[in-house]
């Protein structure tokens, strides 16, 4: 009696089961040189349903979200005083990303509520940013808004709707572009799988960027000896203007 109430019972236990996600990313480690444009990361992997069940159809959405190593930030505010563009008003945030991009199967307005987008920053309106100091709601909206557009000009901040293919409900796809001024450090990728609004499992990724060759040198120097790399960076300005002015007085 109790061998059979287990058999009944097991494909109820195995409908509670929740899928996994195994995913991986086309470059793990990306070395910035001298002549680096640019870099294109292509983020894939695959849906286990439990009990090996492969959907009949597409029942559930990926979202991708790659974000770059947090960082304090000042955001100034310029207003237009007597025709001349002035620093105003400023916000300075102890956290921010440093890069962040998104993307999805659907738009993600379509595959969860405001309340999920903001647990998991999901879309550049659901940032959690950290100010520094106590201000109004108006103005911290108003300057987290022109935080986002500035990160947007740059290539740093962008949301790719539709850019993860999923094929046979099991395998996923998407391509994130990496820009040339990306900042160094850990990223992470983030993969979550959707489901009805709900997100049904989740799996990260670490991607390391960091610079090589001369550039790493210098980057190390200004780290390590910040003392001695601005004496050795004003000593330079100082030699190059002196020979500028003496090829200009020569010719």
């Amino acid at each position: 009696m109790k061998r059979r109430w287990l058999l009944l019972a097991a494909p109820l236990l195995m409908g509670q089961a929740k899928p996994v996600l195994v995913p991986d990313v086309s470059q793990r480690d990306i070395e910035i040189a001298y002549s680096f444009t640019g870099a294109e990361l292509l983020l894939f992997g695959a849906i286990l349903y439990p009990g090996g069940r492969v959907p009949s159809e597409r029942d559930a959405e990926i979202v991708v979200v790659v974000k770059g190593p947090a960082q304090p930030i000042l955001v100034r505010e310029k207003q237009k005083i007597a025709g001349i563009w002035v620093n105003a008003a400023r916000m300075r945030y102890l956290s921010a990303p440093s890069f962040y991009a998104i993307a999805s199967s659907k738009p993600i307005d379509q595959l969860v509520d405001g309340r999920t987008r903001a647990i998991y920053e999901l879309g550049l309106d659901s940032l959690q940013l950290s100010p520094a100091s106590n201000t109004p709601t108006n103005d911290q909206s108003r300057f987290a808004k022109g935080l986002v557009e500035l990160k947007r000009r740059n290539a740093l901040y962008y949301e790719a709707p539709r850019a993860v293919e999923i094929t046979d409900g099991v395998l996923y796809r998407a391509r994130v572009r990496i820009p040339a001024r990306v900042p160094v450090g850990r990223f992470t990728a983030e993969t979550f799988l959707i489901r009805d609004g709900r997100v049904l499992a989740a799996a990260v990724r670490d991607i390391d960027i960091r610079k090589s060759g001369f550039e790493r040198f210098v980057a190390r120097a200004a780290e390590r000896d910040s003392f001695f790399y601005g004496l050795t960076a004003v000593a330079l300005s100082v030699m190059f203007g002196w020979g500028a002015g003496w090829i200009a007085r020569r010719f």
